[in-house]
């Protein structure tokens, strides 16, 4: 019997210039000084909601990286799951934990700790059966998702807003590669939601 290998898709918030740095919160991440923390706040709508309803469900596990996890940790158990269908789906699901640290202690229910050789642990985790995996946040996991061709897909929702300096979703990690547009809708306030799955080598040619 053949098993379809398990995806890894990044779901990330940006900014029209690339940043992805802390758009839920004013405290979500203030590193090397950036001060625009929330910045995805003025965009939200009922549109919003509800395409991010059809994308965060428990029909995902999570990849995460170990700075995203703790602010999840400290966040999602802590909510309402009759009035929050993400919190009942994040609770729910394994949580894959990324980090150097192989003595770290993870006290979220569901947590796994994938340390060592990242990469090979990764593929492997990749190659099981078992629900795809989503990555939100985690700006410094995906450079190395990026870097070892292992991201599948990549859902984004772009903002009509530049932010100038940091994290950036598209950094040290990229590679030349293909990416083919599978889904797209614009919300009313103009967020751009946009799915891509990997689609080979970068083709190229000549108008000439």
């Amino acid at each position: 019997m053949v098993i379809d290998m398990r995806k890894i898709i990044v779901l990330s918030f940006i900014s029209l210039d690339g940043v992805m740095q802390a758009p839920g919160g004013s405290e979500e991440d203030t590193s090397e000084g950036f001060k625009y923390g929330g910045w995805s706040f003025p965009f939200a709508d009922e549109a919003s909601g509800q395409l991010m309803g059809k994308q965060i469900n428990d029909s995902y596990d999570l990849l995460l990286g170990r700075k995203t996890y703790d602010i999840f940790a400290g966040y999602w158990p802590k909510q309402d799951e009759v009035t929050s269908p993400v919190a009942k789906a994040f609770n729910a699901v394994t949580k894959y934990v990324v980090s150097d640290d192989s003595s770290l202690e993870l006290a979220w229910d569901k947590s796994e700790l994938v340390t060592g050789d990242v990469t090979a642990k990764l593929k492997a985790l990749k190659a099981e059966e078992g629900k795809d995996l989503q990555v939100h946040g985690s700006a410094k996991l995906i450079q190395t998702l990026l870097k070892e061709d292992l991201v599948d897909e990549l859902w984004l929702k772009t903002y009509p807003v530049t932010l100038g300096p940091g994290k950036k979703l598209f950094a040290e990690g990229t590679i030349p590669a293909g990416w083919e547009l599978t889904e797209s809708t614009v919300t009313p306030k103009g967020v751009i939601f946009a799915n891509y799955k990997r689609s080979g080598e970068v083709q190229t040619g000549s108008f000439a």
